[in-house]
């Protein structure tokens, strides 16, 4: 949208917004965090819909107008006024008539520069704030002045609490941690730390009969009793936690910790998040094409490192973007953790050179390095490298668009929902 043009729009949007909460009262579950948002909110989806109605934030709607969009229950518009007038319309009927409006709504808040906390949430009022992880080199840093600054503009969120509202908190990361001094409000934590509320342990790949992996397993341990918790179709601890922040926030508001986790068991995780899918040739793709950052890319290869009984452990790495000065230290020292955890390194893009460099300065053959300028290049290098029980694992930034490099190797392509940004407006773009 042309810049007035959305600045109206927003404007209106969030006014009707205000508006139909102010009518329909629903409980407000707020998220934020660098890493695992997405997955935290689809994971609290799964669990309070099977006890109340509820709705999330689709896709990524996590902006000052994806939030206002998710409230209203409509699309986004993309370049397309008459959708938007649309939208408008629908905002101002869903408060004049009586609807059937959700009592539960899930939101995911984003932050890609200063001040955007303050003009995305704060005409909030939420019921739970959950703030995920941010790490020490996250994601939109190169748009703060330190990584101390983003803390506190993700921090932001916790104001929007009401007095009775509860705030929950990952208690491996220290920067988060520490937030819980910042609030009067009632505060539970989750992590694998001893002194978490929501404790998580004994982590481990699920395997089949045949030794195939087909998920993953912990356990909680919450008020002095351990349960187990299994999750299919999906790797990587980014799972865990969002199960282990789902897990909090049923503890909290006391609903029925079996039920809470027999809910996450299959629910509906995101693409390009972890997700198990088949390749060509009988492999196997871990595709966590959805977007990348020092954090979730360290987590991922050493997801992939532990996976047992493959062929050959490949992984296809993006640059990741937005990384400031950060960047040439991120990208070599994440050739330092792909060259213990696989044995064929894919690369693709210009920064991912580094990944290179940093390979080969802790041992790694040149040889089972390849360099691509682009994820189509890359994908169709795959098509005749893939063999029978290989391992990929795909990622890069959203920028690197490396969802294409996993519909190259995709067995069943016909099922394209499977991959993300598959939306008509992104496949248009380049």
């Amino acid at each position: 949208m042309k810049t007035a043009f959305k600045k109206i729009v927003t404007h209106i949007l969030r006014i009707e917004s205000r508006l139909v909460l102010w009518k329909y009262k629903p409980k407000i579950i707020a998220i934020t965090g660098s890493v695992g948002k997405t997955s935290t909110k689809d994971a609290i989806y799964a669990v309070i819909s099977n006890i109340s109605y509820v709705r999330k934030s689709e896709k990524s709607y996590n902006s000052e107008i994806g939030l206002p969009l998710t409230i209203l229950g409509c699309s986004n518009g993309w370049n397309n006024p008459y959708l938007w007038f649309l939208n408008i319309l629908t905002g101002l009927w869903l408060f004049i008539w009586p609807h059937k409006y959700p009592k539960w709504l899930v939101l995911e808040v984003g932050v890609g520069k200063p001040g955007d906390m303050r003009f995305t949430a704060s005409w909030l009022k939420s019921d739970a704030v959950i703030i995920t992880s941010i790490g020490n080199m996250p994601s939109h840093i190169e748009f703060f002045d330190s990584h101390k600054h983003l803390v506190e503009e993700k921090s932001g969120l916790i104001k929007t609490l009401k007095k009775d509202g509860l705030l929950i908190l990952n208690n491996d990361d220290e920067a988060i941690s520490e937030m819980k001094l910042k609030t009067k409000n009632r505060v539970m934590t989750f992590g694998f730390k001893e002194d978490s509320d929501i404790k998580g342990s004994s982590e481990s790949i699920l395997y089949s009969d045949e030794g195939v992996p087909e998920g993953l397993t912990f356990r909680i341990d919450e008020t002095g009793k351990s349960l187990p918790v299994v999750i299919e179709g999906v790797f990587g601890k980014n799972h865990i936690y969002a199960s282990l922040g789902a897990l909090a926030l049923s503890s909290g508001l006391k609903f029925n910790m079996l039920t809470a986790i027999n809910s996450l068991k299959n629910y509906n995780v995101p693409p390009g998040r972890m997700r198990l899918l088949k390749g060509i040739n009988n492999s196997f793709i871990i595709d966590d094409s959805y977007n990348s950052s020092p954090f979730a890319c360290e987590s991922a290869l050493r997801t992939l490192g532990e996976i047992k009984a493959v062929a050959r452990r490949i992984a296809v790495l993006g640059d990741m973007l937005e990384l400031g000065h950060h960047t040439e230290e991120a990208h070599k020292n994440m050739g330092k953790i792909a060259k213990e955890n696989t044995d064929v390194l894919v690369l693709v893009g210009p920064r991912a050179k580094k990944i290179k460099e940093g390979a080969i300065e802790v041992g790694m053959n040149t040889k089972n390095i390849f360099e691509f300028l682009n994820s189509y290049e890359a994908g169709e290098f795959l098509k005749t490298l893939v063999q029978k029980d290989d391992f990929i694992l795909i990622k890069g930034s959203q920028g690197m668009r490396m969802e294409r490099s996993v519909e190259a190797i995709l067995q069943d392509k016909e099922n394209k929902y499977q991959l993300v940004r598959q939306d008509e407006e992104w496949l248009k773009k380049e």
